[in-house]
């Protein structure tokens, strides 16, 4: 572990090394910004390493989230340039970006009438996405059940590897000169109504000009931090299974493929390699990540529903991770009430789509002092009485 200096100061002290602590910091060094540290216990973990890494601003939109679209769009219109530049920046390191579109369908009357609903609420924003009877669907995918009704072919909705692309990230910061110390904070340090720095698990202290934290649902537990200055960011479990397909079986599929089964959401990302994704649940059980057999069967029974040849497939991965939420589910971008701190945090469900743009958007305040109108509707002080200004806090 590199240790940090007796009295260490960083210009930018990042709080948690995650896909989007790591991209922040990784896009605050190639704005020209020096001496930014990063401190995790295990950098490039959390949500990301278990995420199937769809990136679906259109077929993920739900009723009253038209910010949160045209944040998630701007992120997916920069991700083939974000994953390209990353790629050589990182040494070679491939981040599985592939445009593939994305196909939604549903198996009964029910979940058919609920996919025409978010179509034609698609077609009142002017999106991309194309109505598709059963036998067009199953024509795209020939896996898919006959049982299929109809579905929707959003061609811009495409994927990422999100442990591929945690990795390169961390190379890419390393690369680029961001000390990535391994480390837990365990307490905020404020003076003078401002945050200065970070008191870490390893009896070291670090000050620092301007602190992000991105530390996912465990952010607003950071002693140290006051009150108010967050809100409680509750983690949302997701449980999620690989399996493998045989190379004589592929390409099992060709796109993403959402589904709503008597109600409940389901995916399956088929990677390039072989890999299938599966998932995911959605659960409020705090900060468990137990896989259960329940979640297990739950996703087995309805992707073989949707894809009956599922079942043949080798089972080689299950796992559990926590999907940061915010109150109204949309991300926290930007500075805060307390000066000094900037948040970057509160995902939710978006946290590999929204990494460019998020990235950019923190790089941008953290050089210019200003922050960015498309993160204005995701200022974390939306939660507090006192709205910020563009202009950085003294």
């Amino acid at each position: 572990m590199t240790r940090l200096a007796k009295g260490a100061h960083a210009d930018v002290l990042v709080i948690g090394g995650g896909i989007i602590g790591l991209a922040v910091a990784w896009r605050a060094a190639r704005r020209g910004l020096g001496n930014i540290v990063v401190i995790d216990p295990a950098h490039g973990g959390g949500a990301a390493r278990v995420a199937a890494g769809m990136l679906a601003p259109v077929t993920e939109l739900q009723y009253g989230e038209e910010p949160l679209l045209r944040l998630g769009m701007a992120s997916n219109e920069r991700y083939a340039a974000f994953a390209a530049e990353l790629t050589e920046a990182s040494g070679g390191q491939d981040t599985g970006y592939r445009q593939c579109g994305t196909v939604a369908v549903a198996l009964d009357s029910d979940d058919r009438a609920e996919l025409r609903e978010l179509h034609a609420f698609h077609q009142r924003l002017g999106l991309d996405s194309h109505w598709l009877t059963g036998r067009e669907a199953r024509r795209l995918e020939p896996m898919l059940a006959p049982g299929v009704r109809g579905g929707l072919h959003v061609t811009d909705d495409h994927q990422v590897d999100g442990r591929r692309l945690v990795r390169a990230l961390v190379l890419a910061c390393e690369r680029a000169g961001v000390l990535l110390h391994r480390a837990e904070a365990t307490e905020l340090l404020v003076e003078n109504d401002r945050a200065v720095g970070a008191r870490l698990d390893t009896l070291e202290t670090v000050t620092a000009d301007r602190i992000v934290l991105a530390a996912g649902p465990h952010s607003h537990r950071l002693p140290g931090l006051p009150e108010g200055v967050l809100p409680a960011i509750r983690p949302v479990k997701g449980q999620i299974l690989r399996l493998r397909v045989p190379e004589p079986y592929r390409p099992f599929l060709s796109r993403n493929v959402r589904a709503v089964v008597r109600g409940r959401h389901l995916y399956l990302v088929p990677r390039e390699n072989g890999e299938l994704v599966i998932g995911a649940t959605s659960e409020e059980q705090g900060y468990d990540t137990t896989v259960t057999a329940g979640g297990v069967y739950e996703l087995l029974r309805d992707a073989h529903e949707l894809v009956p040849g599922i079942t043949e497939l080798p089972l080689v991965e299950t796992s559990a991770g926590l999907r940061p939420g915010s109150p109204d589910n949309a991300p926290l971008i930007g500075p805060t009430a307390l000066p000094g701190l900037v948040a970057a945090t509160g995902h939710y469900r978006n946290g590999v789509l929204l990494t460019p743009v998020t990235a950019d958007l923190v790089a941008e305040y953290l050089t210019t002092g200003e922050t960015p109108a498309l993160a204005a509707p995701f200022t974390p002080t939306r939660f507090s009485p006192a709205r910020s200004t563009t202009k950085a806090p003294a």
